[in-house]
């Protein structure tokens, strides 16, 4: 097979997000259990980070396990925490190599205190002041409750008289979310359902969103890239006219 010729883009600062669909529809096509399709779609994050980091986008952030998630067979759940343990071990060193800070959102101490510890280290390791990309996963994580835990910070604050209602903004509103970035401008859903699920709901404001039938463990740095070529051909307006 000819090694693919990777494009050169100019993404410096560009946000980007993927919502990771189709792993056990991967699994079950290919007549394998649920686990053999989230450890195939841990191996196409590992190549993805790479591409990203090469396209110098300033952050990628993978939704990994929602809130909704949890309501999964416990089994799949067991099989999830496992791997989470696994690729920090494994995929840690070449983080450190490619200077790629990973950073985890979201309630995942629900995983328990093994994936709690095992996450905190990674952080720590790969806790680069200048990274080449902000590597940012989600894991127990809702919008909703975000944007809930987010407005009962600032209550709190207003509250307490150490806020004023009119001091309230955007900029406050970000720093109070757990997600670690603020406008998003590219977000990527594989797996062929066209809704966010829940996912970043205050950064999407004007995101342009892409939503594609290919399966996570499908999906490779080619359809990355003409994901992010397709972005780069999108003029965006943010509401005003173009003359």
């Amino acid at each position: 097979m000819a090694k693919h010729k990777t494009k050169s883009f100019n993404l410096s600062g560009a946000n980007v997000a993927i919502i990771m669909d189709g792993n056990g529809r991967w699994a079950k096509k290919n007549t394998l259990n649920v686990t053999s399709g989230h450890e195939k779609g841990v191996d196409v994050v590992r190549r993805i980070v790479e591409s990203a980091a090469q396209h110098k986008i300033a952050s990628l952030s993978l939704y990994a396990f929602s809130t909704e998630n949890w309501s999964r067979p416990k089994k799949e759940i067991l099989g999830i925490k496992k791997l989470i343990i696994s690729a920090i071990n494994a995929q840690v060193p070449d983080l450190i190599n490619q200077k790629v800070a990973l950073k985890f959102f979201g309630d995942y101490q629900g995983f328990g205190p093994e994936v709690t510890k095992a996450i905190e280290g990674a952080e720590l390791a790969t806790n680069f002041s200048t990274p080449t990309l902000e590597l940012n996963i989600a894991l127990g994580y809702g919008g909703r409750a975000d944007i809930l835990q987010a407005v009962k910070l600032i209550g709190q604050d207003v509250a307490s008289q150490n806020l004023k209602i009119t001091e309230i903004s955007d900029d406050l509103i970000f720093q109070h979310l757990k997600a670690p970035i603020k406008e998003l401008d590219l977000l990527i859903r594989t797996g062929g359902d066209h809704r966010i699920s829940n996912f970043l709901l205050y950064h999407l404001a004007y995101t342009e969103i892409q939503f594609l039938d290919t399966l996570w463990p499908d999906f490779t740095e080619q359809h990355f890239e003409q994901c992010l070529e397709e972005f780069m051909k999108t003029e965006r307006r943010f509401g005003k006219r173009i003359l």
